[in-house]
């Protein structure tokens, strides 16, 4: 979506005060470029709406991992919503406080236990009975005790894609919302386990709140159950999932959502932890590609790009949408394309039927691809994945340099055959 951040300027496409054209220039295409003023908004438009209510913000890391846009959280007092080990290090590596962090995943390996109760992180979200299991053994392993909520699953519908819709009965995420009560007896009994708090995501891009209240009416019901058994909770995590507009959606502002969330807590004291990572990153980003090929076929014409699925996954994936605006505007005729890259699969495409004036060597920007675009990015026809930068007023930053193909093959080894 076009925004304050990125404008037309004497039609020439900006990032904040930066030509974009002048980004492909320095760093070459395909390329990620992100407005620092974008991310430092959206974390304090969260802040402001949660003043007066005790909180931590935790970023959903596996949005967009870069360490810039870490740090940048990171110098707002920001928290983190993490999935893995590997996500661990980077938020420690970009000066992340580990006491900031919550541990969700259906997955945790004993390595990444190890690692986050050695990091002495502030909460592991627990998705399944085993996995209680295996915290509580790891954890007196250690002679640690684990900071524990149960990722309880509500079965509200998020309204959303089948494929980012994670509190339904058929999900693979969470404790089933019937079985949370006798799981939270069990997680009492356990020596090297200490109960804080209930956690509840129902998806990604909502856009509405509705399903967000709904999911917190069920869960205060648990909540309460607990108290009555003794087991008092110190947090409330509700996930995120708020969307953002890629194309004609109207999400909640920010603002709405939380005053809706905090509608839904009135007279609650427990501390209140979100986890947004979209809304924070998603329009903060842009993905610039260049146009190789026209290719004008019978019933369709091509606009061939240096970008492809492996750079920006979610078309291909989810058959999502992103907005495409030349970076300039240019005078060639107004034709229909297929933007599509030069993957060799013939779901490779970045966006369909667009109207653009465009040839060969214009430059494009791929709107709202701060979000899952980059952290989903591989290295798919043996493709370096792209450059990383961001703008911060006048400045440009170079935050992540263009994989090389050299790299890409570094670690293989050719095993010689003895005759």
């Amino acid at each position: 979506m076009m925004n304050n951040y990125f404008h037309y300027k004497n039609e020439a496409l900006h990032a904040e005060q930066v030509p974009l054209a002048d980004i492909a220039e320095k760093f070459g295409t395909p390329c990620y470029v992100y407005s620092r003023a974008a991310l430092t908004d959206g974390m304090n438009q969260f802040k402001d709406a949660l003043q007066g209510k005790e909180h931590l913000i935790c970023y959903a890391v596996k949005a967009n991992s870069n360490l810039a846009i870490l740090n940048v959280f990171a110098r707002m007092g920001a928290g983190f919503d993490i999935v893995s080990g590997g996500e661990l290090k980077r938020v420690l590596a970009a000066g992340g406080d580990a006491r900031k962090v919550v541990f969700s995943g259906v997955g945790k390996t004993i390595a990444e236990m190890r690692m986050a109760l050695d990091a002495n992180i502030l909460c592991f979200n627990v998705e399944s009975s085993a996995e209680l299991d295996r915290l509580n053994e790891v954890a007196g392993s250690m002679g640690k005790v684990a900071a524990i909520s149960l990722r309880v699953n509500p079965d509200v519908d998020a309204k959303t894609h089948p494929y980012i819709s994670t509190g339904l009965k058929q999900n693979k995420f969470g404790v089933a919302y019937t079985e949370a009560i006798a799981l939270y007896r069990q997680a009492r009994d356990m020596k090297n386990l200490h109960i804080t708090g209930m956690d509840c995501h129902i998806g990604s891009q909502l856009t509405e709140t509705s399903p967000f209240i709904a999911a917190i009416e069920k869960v205060l019901v648990l909540v309460e159950a607990l108290a009555v058994e003794g087991i008092h909770l110190e947090h409330l995590d509700l996930g995120g999932g708020l969307g953002i507009r890629y194309d004609d959606e109207t999400p909640p502002a920010i603002a709405d959502y939380v005053a809706a969330i905090l509608s839904g807590l009135r007279g609650r004291t427990e501390k209140l932890i979100l986890e947004p990572g979209r809304v924070l990153v998603g329009n903060a980003g842009v993905l610039l590609t260049k146009v190789e090929y026209l290719k004008h076929g019978e019933e369709k014409n091509f606009a061939i790009v240096d970008a492809a699925m492996n750079d920006l996954m979610r078309p291909a994936l989810y058959d999502a949408y992103h907005e495409i605006f030349p970076v300039s505007r240019e005078k060639n005729a107004i034709q229909t394309y297929e933007i599509v890259g030069p993957i060799c699969e013939t779901g490779d495409f970045i966006g369909r039927a667009r109207e653009l004036s465009i040839a060969p060597q214009s430059l494009l920007a791929v709107l709202s691809a701060g979000a899952y675009g980059m952290s989903m990015s591989s290295n798919y026809n043996t493709r370096g994945r792209a450059a990383e930068v961001m703008v911060d007023g006048s400045e440009v930053h170079l935050v992540r340099e263009r994989e090389t193909v050299e790299q890409l093959f570094a670690g293989e080894k050719i095993i010689s055959s003895v005759l």
